[in-house]
C-alpha cells in the first residue's frame, strides 16, 4: 500500500509535535506524590490534666491541641482509671474522642481495680493520630530498684503515603544513669529503620546532656534546626529548663518549631512543623 508523500509528511509533523510536547514539559508530567508531606506534632506532658493552677481539667489540654492543629501527639502523664486525682477517667480515650482522633495508650504502671469488676489503674503514655494507626506497641524501658517504671509507646502511621514510626517516652526523672540506660533501650528499639522516625517525649534531661547526646548520634533535635530561643518547658508556669523534645531521623525536615503557652499542666508543650521525604511515597509494609 502506498503513502502519498504529503500525507506521509503530516504524519512525521504530528509524531515530531508531540515528542516535543513531551520533552519540553517534564513538570506536567512529573508524579504529584513525589511531594513532601507536612505534618504537625507535639510533644506533651500533661500532669494528668492538672494546671499549674492546681485545678483538673482536661478540656484545657484538648484545647491546646486544637488551637495548634496538632496531626500527631505524644502525651506523658496520662491517668486510665487511676484514682480520684483524675476522677478514675480514661484520659487517653477522653482526649481521643474530644478531639476525634485515634488513640494508642501505654501502661507502664498497670494496678488491680479497687472494687471488684472495676476498669485495671493505669498510668503511662499515649499517642493521638489524626490518621489511622496501623500497629502499635508499648516496651518497658530498663528501671533500678525503687524507681518509676518507663516505656517506650510505638505508633505506625501513613501520612498520605508516607509510612512513619512515631515513638513517645518518658524518661526517669532523678537518676542520670538510669535515663543513660533507658536511652541506649530506646535507641536498639529503633534500631536502623527504613521509615521516617519522630520520637516524642519528656526526656528529662537538658540538651547537654550526656543522655540527649546519645540521642543525637541518630536523631535531629527539631528545636536546634527551627527553634527561637531557648526553648525551655518547665516548669509550667515560669519556664526555665528545656526537658521536652520533637526529635527526628534525619530525613525529615523541620519547618518550624515552638513552645506553647498554657497554664493545662506544670509542663509546656513543644510543636514542630515538619516535611516528612516525598521519595518515600508508596514505602512501607505495602510496597513490592
Amino acid at each position: 500500500m502506498r503513502i502519498r508523500r504529503s500525507a506521509l509528511a503530516a504524519i512525521v509533523a504530528l509524531v515530531t509535535a508531540m515528542v516535543a510536547t513531551v520533552t519540553s514539559t517534564p513538570a506536567a508530567t512529573a508524579d504529584p506524590s513525589a511531594r513532601d508531606r507536612p505534618l504537625s506534632v507535639m510533644s506533651f506532658n500533661i500532669h494528668h490534666g492538672v494546671g499549674t493552677d492546681g485545678r483538673l481539667d482536661l478540656q484545657r489540654i484538648a484545647d491546646v491541641v486544637k488551637s495548634e492543629g496538632a496531626d500527631v501527639v505524644g502525651l506523658q502523664e496520662v491517668d486510665r482509671h487511676w484514682s480520684e486525682r483524675s476522677d478514675f477517667v480514661d484520659q487517653a480515650a477522653w482526649l481521643a474522642r474530644e478531639l476525634n482522633m485515634h488513640v494508642v495508650y501505654g501502661a507502664n504502671l498497670d494496678r488491680d481495680p479497687r472494687e471488684p469488676g472495676a476498669p485495671r489503674r493505669q498510668y503511662g503514655t499515649a499517642i493521638l493520630s489524626e490518621r489511622p494507626i496501623r500497629d502499635w506497641d508499648n516496651t518497658f524501658l530498663p528501671q533500678y530498684e525503687g524507681s518509676e517504671q518507663r516505656g517506650l509507646l510505638r505508633a505506625h502511621i501513613n501520612v498520605r503515603g508516607i509510612w512513619i514510626q512515631v515513638y513517645n517516652t518518658h524518661l526517669q526523672h532523678d537518676d542520670a544513669a538510669e535515663r543513660l540506660d533507658q536511652v541506649a533501650a530506646v535507641e536498639e528499639l529503633i534500631g536502623e529503620p527504613d521509615e521516617s522516625v519522630i520520637l516524642l517525649g519528656d526526656l528529662n534531661a537538658t540538651p547537654r546532656s550526656p543522655e540527649i547526646g546519645e540521642l543525637m548520634d541518630g536523631l535531629v533535635d527539631s528545636w536546634e534546626e527551627a527553634g527561637v530561643g531557648d526553648g525551655s518547658t518547665y516548669p509550667g508556669d515560669d519556664p526555665r529548663t528545656r526537658i521536652d523534645y520533637v526529635l527526628t531521623s534525619g530525613d525529615v525536615v523541620t519547618r518550624t518549631a515552638a513552645v506553647v503557652a498554657t497554664d493545662a499542666s506544670d509542663h509546656r508543650p513543644v510543636s514542630a512543623d515538619v516535611l516528612l521525604p516525598g521519595s518515600s511515597v508508596g514505602g512501607g509494609p505495602n510496597a513490592g
